[in-house]
């Protein structure tokens, strides 16, 4: 029986606040604050996305529109917002959202296709951010990434996404020159990275957990592990296509050491199917290697079956759902 994680969650506008599970498990988003109704699908001015995400105060941002919003520049997110798109179907082109110096954000249930220009992604978390959670989140089809987490930003949780059409999916860790991107955690989990072509994700000095992911026909790899970079790999499945290798080793110089080293990637309950290879490099032992019990107590695992790949197939990414209600206290409080 596959279950997944926070299922109650759409039982009111709020619940999702504090639901994730993970390193990002303490955003709240815009919990505290009033509801901010997106009327316009206007880039900018009165009712857009860009303008509740400008505000300083918490909101909760909700549409009351569906449609594709054009973003002619990066939408920065400020502190304390969450940018809820059920209920809709709100999909966001030619740029992507930034979020920079700003903590408690939650993105959910929208769709990201089409970024275009240099160092374009979808989502793009740095420098400094914190308590971000992504949940139900479809992305494809960016010039740069669909999520870069880069330059000291961490608590992060990725879940329930779909990523497909896309060459470098998510990176984690800007460069060996970064060395205080040691301190990113993420956790990634019920993800479906289908058919995209690397970085599921690449990750740099962090702490990475996966677990219960579906990644299948990659095309150079499923994981890479670079400088100093620990992956725990947790009951995902790898289903190869015509590259086997799941997992790849980058080996780099940090700018504060003498010696190039590679990540370490720990696998434990995963599935490889259709001639995948897991690639295993030796020297990752308990010792080296983080645990997540370390940093949260519990979260929603089960086996790696042939049910959780079809489930993953079906209840990631965009999803048609009733917008919440909200507590009567809110419905008062607009934009």
């Amino acid at each position: 029986m596959t279950t997944l994680p926070y299922a109650d969650a759409d039982s009111s506008l709020r619940a999702l606040a504090g639901r994730a599970e993970g390193f990002g498990r303490f955003s709240v988003g815009g919990l505290h604050g009033p509801v901010y109704y997106v009327t316009s699908l206007a880039d900018d001015g009165p009712g857009s996305l860009r303008d509740g995400c400008r505000r300083k105060e918490p909101l909760w941002i909700v549409f009351a529109v569906s449609g594709t919003i054009h973003l002619s520049s990066y939408l920065n997110v400020s502190s304390y917002k969450t940018v809820d798109g059920r209920g809709q179907r709100i999909k966001l082109t030619g740029k992507g959202l930034r979020l920079k110096e700003c903590e408690h954000i939650i993105i959910c249930n929208l769709e990201f296709e089409g970024g275009r220009g240099h160092d374009v992604d979808g989502i793009q978390i740095k420098p400094n951010s914190r308590h971000i959670w992504i949940d139900r989140c479809s992305l494809r089809d960016y010039d740069d990434g669909l999520i870069d987490i880069t330059r000291q930003s961490t608590d992060i949780t990725i879940s329930r996404c779909n990523f497909t059409q896309h060459d470098k999916t998510m990176l984690i860790g800007a460069d060996p020159s970064h060395v205080g991107d040691r301190c990113i955690r993420v956790t990634i989990h019920h993800c479906f990275f289908d058919g995209t072509r690397q970085r599921h994700p690449r990750v740099r000095f962090g702490k990475v957990h996966l677990y219960n992911n579906y990644t299948r026909n990659w095309g150079i790899y499923a994981v890479c592990a670079s400088v100093e970079s620990q992956v725990y790999s947790q009951c995902n499945i790898y289903e190869a296509g015509q590259k086997k290798k799941a997992f790849e080793y980058y080996t780099e110089k940090a700018a504060d050491k003498q010696e190039a080293k590679s990540g370490l990637i720990r696998s434990e309950g995963d599935l490889f199917l259709s001639g995948a290879q897991a690639f295993l490099v030796a020297g990752c032992s308990e010792e080296s290697m983080f645990h997540p019990s370390e940093f949260y107590p519990t979260w929603t695992l089960e086996p790696a079956s042939d049910s959780l790949k079809a489930v993953l197939q079906i209840c990631t990414g965009w999803q048609s759902i009733t917008v919440p209600a909200e507590e009567s206290s809110c419905r008062a409080a607009t934009a």
